[in-house]
């Protein structure tokens, strides 16, 4: 090859990072996304002709608590935003589940957008954008997302897709960026008899991106027979986006595995702004890897086709040890153990279990056995109660039988109070850590509730019973192996103060990490964690996430996102680049 054609090459393969920007941090220097400030920025111009391009929907990011504050101070500029009226509805919904999810870029958790613009009774205090995002494109189509990713792919923005803005550990925003709404992307088609690729053949549904738990199930119901699918277990979470490309769990998966394994076809936009379809048949590397390999890694899913299945009678119940009737903590606790020794118990026969612990209080809300009567379900509780009573601990149970799961489900199934700053890990133990491990694990569960002299009673966990390989043939996934052996997944919360500092922030990390979450990982020493719900600055995160997986999704990454357009903190090949300048700009290093 002659030095002009390689040149040629170089220029071709590289010309994509061409607006990457150098900068010097802390002594080292880094090539970096394109911000708001740098001569990279897009014009006016530019900006307009995308607008144009996707219907109008591009607009300026201002949080909604703004109306609370007598001026926005934006990255654009100041603008006069106070209004009594708007302040008080944004007050009396912060906590509520589906109005945040209706909002263009809202987080249903607030530490990772930095909290700098929350609700008051004080206009004259200061609101910032703080971590979110500038620009939002409202996409109501496949073809406005191509938009975007391409815009955002020529100007080297940093890029993220929001849907509901359930989102942990800050995916779903991040400072400076271009940000792609799909909660509009609504659009649902019933099939009778899937016809492939693959084996099977009974029914499905194509959802697009914007589709909620609660919505689909409805909509399920109302087919004829009333239909069944994997949803979250929350109602609001959305289903094509970061619940598949996570994994997912939810209510049936000791049944029908992971939200993922449903999966038939995705049809998705790769870096390069092609739509493409991806299956058994059709780029099955990217099947595969969009089936719990990391949301935002390797194309944005327009649509998904997963398995429905007709619905079936379920029976729930509900377990309570508090400190209204448990007033030593020691009988507290020895409640606690006793209920977790049951988990292989509960998953063994078929049931899901979402439980809270907090200080002095166990609440189990619900269990769920789906094909089950409530005669079938008290058989299986019974050994628990028996051994509860043995023990002298006060408890509350009861028992429902229903229909069919849609009716457990929107009787038994809460919307999550949210809106607090705090950070999230956790940990999931297999069937072998409880068989073999119990105590340890509710020693470490008293670690997670008091992590330290000066935290004590500050944590908080919510657990979810189910064993995603109960009854389900070796999946076509990258979710983790170990999954399939799985007992109980546990979330781990540390509240972090609205106005900490930066050396509150670390330290309490630093908790979360190191104490909370490594009395966990001790005591589970089978286990692994869930790409979606945990801690994403763990030691080793690649091996905890994925296994023996990582290095093949990595290579999958680079494969279809050699430049690095999709970036979401600890997913495959993130650790190619940087947050610097205090979690902000995100960057390479070039030493």
């Amino acid at each position: 090859m002659s030095r002009l054609a390689a040149t040629i090459v170089w220029v071709l393969l590289h010309a994509v990072n061409a607006a990457l920007v150098h900068r010097e941090w802390n002594g080292s220097l880094y090539s970096c996304k394109c911000y708001l400030g740098d001569a990279c920025w897009p014009g006016t111009v530019e900006w307009n002709r995308l607008n144009a391009t996707v219907g109008g929907n591009l607009r300026l990011h201002v949080p909604p608590e703004s109306v609370c504050h007598d001026t926005f101070d934006g990255p654009l500029g100041s603008l006069a935003t106070y209004n009594e009226t708007a302040c008080q509805q944004v007050s009396a919904n912060y906590a509520n589940e589906e109005w945040t999810v209706e909002q263009d870029a809202t987080l249903l958790w607030k530490y990772f957008t930095n909290h700098t613009c929350p609700p008051t009774i004080d206009p004259g205090s200061p609101c910032t954008l703080g971590y979110y995002g500038v620009i939002i494109l409202d996409a109501h189509t496949k073809h406005h997302v191509k938009a975007g990713i391409d815009f955002a792919r020529r100007h080297d923005l940093r890029l993220v897709v929001r849907n509901t803005g359930h989102d942990f550990i800050g995916r779903s925003t991040g400072w400076g960026s271009l940000i792609i709404r799909t909660q509009a992307m609504q659009g649902v088609k019933w099939i009778k008899s899937y016809k492939g690729p693959g084996r099977y053949r009974g029914r499905a549904v194509t959802l697009s991106a914007g589709i909620q738990g609660r919505d689909i199930l409805t909509q399920a119901h109302a087919q004829q027979p009333p239909q069944a699918l994997m949803t979250g277990e929350c109602p609001t979470v959305g289903i094509v986006g970061g619940l598949i490309q996570g994994g997912g769990h939810g209510p049936w998966t000791t049944l029908k595995g992971m939200v993922a394994d449903s999966v038939l076809s995705f049809e998705v936009i790769t870096a390069d702004g092609v739509i493409r379809t991806a299956n058994e048949r059709e780029n099955p590397d990217l099947y595969w890897a969009l089936k719990g390999g990391g949301p935002l890694t390797f194309g944005v899913v327009l649509s998904a086709t997963v398995k429905t299945w007709d619905d079936l009678p379920a029976a729930g119940a509900t377990l309570f040890i508090n400190s209204t009737t448990v007033a030593n903590e020691d009988v507290f606790w020895e409640g606690v153990r006793i209920f977790h020794k049951y988990a292989n118990h509960l998953v063994d026969n078929g049931l899901y279990v979402y439980f809270e612990i907090f200080p002095q209080t166990l609440r189990v809300l619900p269990v769920v056995a789906i094909d089950k009567t409530k005669s079938e379900l008290d058989a299986i509780t019974a050994p628990i109660l028996s051994e509860l009573r043995e023990s002298d601990v006060p408890f509350e149970y009861a028992s429902n039988e229903y229909h069919n799961f849609y009716s457990l489900y929107t009787d038994l199934f809460e919307d999550e109070v949210l809106g607090g700053v705090s950070l999230t890990g956790g940990w999931m133990f297999s069937r072998k850590d409880v068989r073999e491990n119990n105590d340890a694990i509710v020693d470490a569960f008293k670690v997670a509730i008091s992590p330290r002299e000066d935290l004590l009673y500050s944590g908080g966990m919510i657990g979810h019973l189910w064993n995603a390989g109960y009854n389900v043939p070796v999946p076509n996934s990258a979710t983790h192996p170990r999954f399939r052996d799985a007992s109980d997944f546990i979330i781990s919360t540390l509240p972090v103060p609205a106005n900490a500092s930066l050396e509150v922030k670390a330290d309490l990390q630093d908790v979360l990490t190191n104490t909370i979450d490594a009395a966990l990982r001790k005591a589970g020493p089978h286990g692994c964690t869930y790409v979606n719900e945990a801690d994403p600055y763990q030691p080793d995160w690649q091996t905890h996430f994925w296994g023996d997986f990582y290095p093949r999704l990595k290579e999958i990454k680079h494969k279809w996102d050699p430049h690095g357009l999709f970036w979401t903190i600890s997913t495959p090949g993130s650790e190619d680049w940087v947050l610097i300048e205090t979690e902000t700009r995100l960057c390479k290093s070039q030493q």
